[in-house]
């Protein structure tokens, strides 16, 4: 359907619904700051944010940054340094630098496209079934979205129909949760273990998961907003079309 207009602001795939919006480009490098390739998921570019942030993981655990952060946040430069792994560290901060700049580039590059797209105002297709899959528009409660990836990140992108993205993030969830032993260290906590329970953390993989749920919340929210705007553009473009020759007037 969006074929026939040279900018269109979204299409409906299986995967979900695959949209141009308007993005603070400063708000986009700030994510990719706090953890490289969630930026790119704001801008709807899954493969590569998927591809950024198991870059990110690797090159972070070969280099042991999060190691180093923590040492040099308790004073403990000396260790700090001894952790860093050198021949990794360069290459993770040449990909870090520059997935905030891509980052940042493609969000100035997306919100001219979507500038265009609006003034071109092609039809936005509503639904689209295949023998997988129904993805549709909706609108959608960007809070109940928020609150879904508070609890389990993923949960708020399965809100919003992308599957992919959702059990991607839920995996690795499920993979820091395990490995830095949260679950067993607020079981002990809650049994008034305080030492066993801040022994047994992992500081590594538990330094991830701030930035994974921060980022989730924001995704789901602003992914359920854009949605509801795609959903009223639809809806207003359907009811301008059908009504266009009518000779009803509500508004005199």
């Amino acid at each position: 359907m969006n074929n026939c207009c040279r900018h269109p602001l979204a299409r409906i795939s299986v995967f979900g619904i695959t949209h141009l919006q308007r993005q603070n480009p400063y708000m986009v490098a700030w994510w990719s700051a706090s953890f490289p390739g969630f930026g790119h998921f704001l801008l709807n570019q899954y493969i590569r944010g998927m591809l950024l942030t198991l870059s990110e993981v690797i090159t972070n655990t070969l280099a042991h940054i999060n190691e180093a952060m923590v040492y040099s946040f308790c004073g403990k430069f000396e260790l700090a340094k001894s952790v860093i792994e050198p021949k990794w560290t360069y290459g993770y901060l040449i990909i870090y630098l520059l997935a905030i700049g891509d980052s940042y580039r493609s969000a100035l590059s997306q919100n001219k496209m979507c500038y265009l797209a609006e003034l071109e105002n092609g039809p936005i297709q509503s639904i689209r079934i295949s023998p997988s899959e129904i993805q549709y528009l909706e609108q959608k409660s960007p809070a109940v979205g928020a609150v879904y990836s508070f609890f389990f990140p993923g949960l708020g992108q399965l809100y919003n129909h992308r599957f992919g993205l959702a059990f991607y993030a839920m995996f690795w969830w499920w993979a820091y949760l395990a490995l830095s032993n949260v679950h067993e260290s607020l079981l002990n906590l809650l049994l008034g273990r305080m030492v066993e329970s801040i022994s047994m953390l992992h500081p590594h993989w538990l330094l991830f998961m701030p930035s994974v749920m921060g980022g989730s919340i924001f995704h789901a929210y602003v992914t359920a907003v854009e949605h509801n705007r795609l959903f009223c553009l639809e809806q207003r473009q359907h009811l301008t079309n059908r009504y266009r020759n009518s000779k009803v007037r509500i508004f005199s």
